[in-house]
């Protein structure tokens, strides 16, 4: 492999320089955009305005019966002016019926509308813009013809939703400056969308095939009548932030620490975005969650850190599949190493980020530098230094022969000591019922390095599904710096495939029975475990289902060879409007690394929530984990609880408090808890307040005054308080 590795690489460029990009599909509806002088006021009331805007009723149910005409009737509307998009959906509907569930961006319930927008017209995608019926907004980005959400995009647009005694309207206003698209199109892909809770119903203006869900390929057409969108202004966002932070020294001590920063977004063209922040606050507002783990690999947190999480989708490898999560391409670029923290639980501080990301033509493009400050720690009572270091990471992607795309990646960390990072070549082919990915990548370490790979595929069909995926990760393939890939020496390669059935009527709306094969290989047991799966998966009309698999074969695990079995469940379910919850869960026999011996392992976990009112959040996940020893009997149980209220009086103002705890049953007492409040307000856009307060507690060893070991006890291991402000000033 490692000798085919260039001549592979050599292909791919070809194909990056010399792709061909065809004609792109149509669904055959279209709406024509009309420009208006007068001014649009945004208040959920209709004006006599909108008498003048082409508009549409012709809805069709996507869910719970695919292709039924909508229980409720629906008609949106639109106009443009000089600045801004304008949009009005209108939502027949008893008044009794309508859920008015209060939120904050990108988090609420009841009955919704969205708006989304090719505005590249690439059938790949798209701005998604959502409003409840109580006024409350989400916005992302639709990737990968709509197979993956990145809800970390938040724009700068407006809106407002107003009860009537017929049902609900909904206004937004989209600025253009606040979007990127082609300012030569004559037209842009659009679709409408409306989520009915009490009927479980979610219906489209476009027409989606059910084994295939929501697709950008498929989207109606937007034909601007008589003018162009522009955009006039400075296209600059600039966001202070100042930021007050709190930290628990010992003995009821804290240290003081006021600071500022200061983040800037900037457009020059409707085609590029320049970010630059400045001694930008990373103080975590909620603590990572308690992960259990028994496997020789080290635990993943997702990022939350604003600067890295908006945008990064440029930066991620293409095919990435959020919707199954069969196939997941390799994480190159972990930006949680950037900043991260030392062992002795101090981090490295962040001095300058800023990014650049565009569009030309059929190209996509992006870059990233971020230069981290050097600092001392304290490691088994050695005195280190984590060096000062420079990140940069570039992407080129194209979109190829219709709805595919190639791409380049590269990442790297430089630092006195060490010159460290990865180049990759990835992309993927698809159409609507079908995708297939593929990734190959590089790594460096000074002068040694090695290979990887991965490719999937994905193909649901309507009568059948198949999946196959695979994965090679050289010996010395090393991204511990820059990525995610703790897999070395590993080889893997998974295929199902298996009949789908959709039901027009009945309480069944979907099932999907499944058959393959495993085969796992790591080159540190010098075996290649083999296991046969079986799985069903059923989904039925009133918002749950559960999936069931079992797998069989042969592992090995060090010198320990054994014979596989395991069992896989979850369900989940969301049939009414004050209760949802999921339960998971499963048994296998594997090793457990943290206590080096063969053995049962056993686990279930789950989430409730209870919408206890309409600005009220109760909720708990609880997880169980089962360890066995080599004699099959019950080593220990650790039980993680965590418990939640948050409290929304008004829409934008949110308390959220949280406990989580870890009790385990070998010592009859809790060993850690993790405690914190958040008060979030988002009293304008991209504008926010914060309050969060975080505690750590656990029975780690601690000393006296004079140095003798102390009772064990629960004690206070970390405490900080940060006050963050965030503005925008929009120009």
């Amino acid at each position: 492999m490692t000798r085919r590795a260039p001549l592979v690489l050599a292909l791919c460029c070809s194909v990056l320089l010399t792709g061909y990009s065809g004609a792109s599909g149509d669904s055959g509806l279209e709406m024509r955009l009309k420009k208006v002088d007068s001014p649009i006021v945004v208040d959920g009331h209709v004006e006599a305005l909108w008498n003048q805007a082409d508009s549409t009723s012709d809805f069709t149910q996507f869910s719970p019966f695919h292709g039924n005409e909508p229980s409720r009737k629906t008609v949106a509307k639109l106009l443009a002016t000089e600045h801004s998009l304008f949009c009005l959906i209108l939502c027949y509907e008893e008044q009794d019926n309508i859920q008015r569930n209060t939120g904050v961006l990108d988090d609420f319930g009841g009955d919704l509308v969205s708006i989304m927008l090719d505005t590249f017209c690439d059938r790949r995608t798209a701005y998604k813009f959502a409003v409840s019926a109580s006024g409350v907004r989400a916005d992302c980005r639709l990737l990968d013809d709509a197979r993956n959400r990145d809800y970390s995009w938040d724009g700068v647009w407006f809106s407002a939703a107003q009860i009537h005694d017929w049902g609900f309207a909904v206004e937004m206003e989209i600025p253009y400056r606040s979007i990127l698209y082609d300012e030569e199109l004559k037209e842009w892909g659009v679709d409408f969308d409306r989520w009915i809770p009490t009927l479980n119903e979610d219906i489209y203006w476009c027409k989606y095939e059910e084994n295939e869900g929501l697709r950008v390929s498929k989207f109606g057409k937007l034909a601007f009548e008589d003018f162009y969108p522009s955009v006039r202004g400075l296209n600059l966002e600039i966001y202070p932030v100042g930021i007050l932070t709190a930290d628990y020294l010992e003995d009821s001590k804290y240290d003081l620490s006021p600071n500022a920063g200061i983040d800037i977004f900037y457009n020059p063209s409707q085609r590029l975005t320049f970010q630059l922040t400045g001694n930008p606050d990373f103080a975590q507002i909620e603590a990572d969650p308690f992960a259990f783990n028994i496997t020789r690999y080290e635990s993943y947190f997702d990022e939350r850190r604003p600067f890295f999480t908006e945008g990064n989708e440029v930066f991620m490898p293409s095919g990435r599949d959020r919707s199954s999560g069969f196939y997941q391409p390799l994480e190159l670029f972990y930006s949680r190493r950037i900043g991260k923290k030392l062992p002795d639980g101090s981090e490295v501080p962040l001095l300058l980020g800023t990014k650049a990301v565009g569009r030309a033509g059929e190209w996509e493009y992006g870059g990233f530098l971020a230069l981290t400050g050097e600092k001392d720690y304290v490691l088994g009572g050695e005195s280190l230094t984590e060096s000062e270091a420079l990140f940069s990471s570039v992407r080129v992607k194209r979109q190829i022969l219709e709805n595919s795309s190639v791409g380049l990646l590269y990442v790297g960390k430089n630092s006195e000591h060490e010159k460290t990072g990865v180049i990759d070549i990835d992309g993927a082919f698809r159409s609507a019922d079908w995708q297939l990915s593929y990734q190959i990548a590089r790594s460096y370490k000074d002068s040694e390095g090695d290979f990887a790979a991965s490719a999937g595929l994905m193909m649901p069909k309507e009568t059948w599904t198949g999946a196959l995926r695979g994965r090679y990760i050289g010996e010395d393939f090393d991204v511990d710096e820059v990525g995610f890939v703790p897999w070395k020496g590993t080889a893997e390669l998974t295929g199902l495939v298996g009949p789908r059935w959709y039901f027009d009527e009945g309480y069944v709306r979907q099932t999907l029975i499944y058959a393959g094969g495993v085969l796992d290989y790591e080159k540190v047991d010098a075996y290649t475990d083999r296991a046969a799966v079986l799985g069903i998966n059923m989904q039925f009309r009133n918002n749950w289902g559960y999936e069931i698999s079992l797998v069989t074969g042969r592992a090995k695990e060090l010198d320990k060879e054994f014979a596989l079995n395991e069992v896989n469940f979850s369900s989940w379910s969301n049939i009414s409007a004050k209760w949802n919850g999921s339960l998971w869960g499963g048994y296998a026999k594997t090793y457990n690394f943290s206590r080096d011996y063969l053995a049962f392992f056993s686990w279930a976990e789950g989430e409730v929530d209870w919408h206890a009112l309409d600005i009220l959040d109760l909720g708990s996940s609880l997880g169980v984990f089962i360890e066995g020893n080599p004699d099959n009997r019950i080593e220990d149980v650790t039980y993680n609880a965590r418990p939640f209220l948050s409290l929304t009086p008004v829409n934008d103002l949110s308390v959220r408090l949280y406990l989580d705890n870890v009790y385990v049953r070998s010592t009859g007492r809790i060993e850690q808890i993790i405690g914190g409040l958040l008060f979030s307000y988002n009293f304008r856009p991209k504008s926010w307040i914060y309050l969060a307060i975080n505690e750590v507690q656990d029975r780690s060893t601690e000393y006296g005054a004079i140095g003798t070991p102390l009772p064990n006890r629960l004690h206070v291991t970390d405490r900080a308080c940060v006050v963050k402000v965030k503005y925008l000033f929009y120009f």
